[in-house]
């Protein structure tokens, strides 16, 4: 319950801020143009608040339904204009007038991404540096000589900053499916060369890291309790957040990564953990759940959320940060970075290569929202910039009711010097409506099936 204290009010201010953020775009550039706007609204459906402005008449609401938003001009196909208002309706504006009122929305929704990032890396980007754990057999990362503690300096001559630099990195070489030469810094200190080949490499970010065999390097440190979730095994088991785990079965564990895959190795069966409560040790029986993951595989489940102590993992920090100039072509460049790659996943969606499960709604989009708000200033605007940026791709994609239709409409009257049949038009609006509606359920379902594990 107080994640979602969190998480609820940070989606509103997140959606609402970027929303209207986009819908000024829209706003802006038309009343620039000598387009009568009627109506700016933030959410959809039956007006909350609002205000008309004393000068230009113009509505300003809030409505009920905060998922979107829209600005209302003065159009001859939605009702009867005045004759002296006709020259600032919006259908008789030129099409290259319409393209620019349409795609102000997305590009303000880039800038915004741009400053966005640029105030993240002035504040500084916490982050963990690129050591990676031990890779399994049998995956690329093993057959290319990496080994538990490097550190990948770089990729290609590209400097590699932290984690989320190296994931980033990785998934967008994967799409490329060529082989990438790594720099390695080996906790011995000594530097060296390792090719890692990504030809034939699953498209699928996690699917790919699974591949890969790479995950996070966990410096050795007790794992510990750090919540106990609400009907799980381990609040039948009177397990206890603060509780050190230091062994199951008899066997012992020193990372949460290792507690985790014993948990995982036993579903359904009764283990024993040693814990470390108040300083004296203690054996605790627990009967683990049994889940599913998502190749269909059974799985245990302890029903904890597993942490460490941070002292462990202070020398696996690092932090980015600029100066004012500096931060200036970071921010384009990660902005660019990031549309690019979420062209690319969503294309590989659509061929099947990228599974769409990775398709988030309002509930996961609000998890996150709390998350970060919770961490910190820094992580809750990269959040932001990010989901700025998803929103602008989105609406730029060619399906009629999005911008990305109208601006596909207008571009094809220009080039013909006249518009597409009205039949056409609302033939490709009710399609654009399915498909729109399709995408939203599959977003809902794949956020309730992460609620259920």
């Amino acid at each position: 319950m107080s994640d979602w204290l969190m998480s609820v009010p940070a989606f509103i201010v997140s959606i609402g801020l970027l929303v209207a953020i986009h819908e000024y775009g829209h706003f802006w550039v038309a009343r620039r143009l000598g387009v009568k706007v009627l109506r700016y609204s933030i959410g959809f459906g039956r007006r909350v608040w609002g205000f008309t402005g004393r000068q230009s008449g113009i509505e300003y609401w809030l409505s009920a339904i905060p998922l979107g938003g829209y600005v209302k001009m003065l159009d001859e196909r939605e009702g009867e204009v005045a004759e002296a208002d006709k020259p600032y309706a919006f259908n008789r504006q030129h099409p290259w007038r319409r393209i620019a009122i349409v795609a102000a929305g997305p590009g303000v929704n880039f800038l915004f991404a741009i400053v966005a990032y640029w105030l993240v890396f002035m504040i500084g980007v916490a982050g963990i540096k690129p050591m990676i754990a031990s890779a399994p057999d049998g995956t690329l990362a093993n057959a290319a000589g990496l080994r538990a503690g490097d550190e990948i300096v770089a990729i290609d001559d590209r400097a590699i900053g932290d984690w989320q630099d190296l994931r980033l990195t990785l998934i967008e070489r994967g799409l490329d499916g060529q082989a990438v030469d790594l720099s390695v810094r080996g906790d011995d200190g000594m530097a060296r060369d390792v090719s890692l080949d990504l030809r034939g490499v699953p498209a699928d970010p996690e699917k790919l890291f699974d591949r890969l065999g790479l995950a996070p390097y966990q410096p050795p440190a007790t794992p510990l309790i750090a919540r106990v979730v609400p009907g799980s095994a381990a609040e039948a088991a009177q397990l206890q957040a603060g509780d050190e785990v230091l062994a199951v079965n008899g066997e012992s564990v020193d990372s949460p990564q290792g507690l985790v895959d014993r948990i995982k190795a036993q579903p359904g069966e009764r283990v024993t953990l040693a814990i470390a409560r108040d300083g004296r040790r203690q054996e605790v029986p627990v009967t683990l759940a049994a889940a599913e993951n998502e190749a269909g595989e059974p799985v245990g489940r302890l029903g904890a959320q597993i942490g460490v102590d941070g002292e462990a993992w202070e020398a696996m920090r690092t932090t980015r940060q600029l100066g004012p100039l500096a931060a200036v072509p970071a921010a384009v460049s990660k902005t660019w970075e990031v549309s690019a790659l979420t062209v690319r996943l969503m294309a590989r969606m659509v061929t099947g290569d990228v599974s769409w499960r990775n398709v988030s709604g309002p509930i996961q989009i609000a998890n996150y929202a709390g998350q970060t708000a919770s961490i910190g200033v820094e992580a809750f605007v990269g959040f932001l910039a990010l989901v700025s940026v998803s929103l602008a791709v989105l609406n730029l994609l060619p399906i009629p009711v999005l911008d990305g239709g109208h601006l596909l409409y207008y571009s094809i009257e220009w080039i013909r010097g006249r518009p597409l049949s009205e039949a056409v038009q609302v033939a490709g609006q009710q399609m654009g409506m399915v498909a729109l509606l399709m995408l939203m359920t599959l977003a809902f379902y794949n956020d309730i099936l992460r609620l259920l594990g």
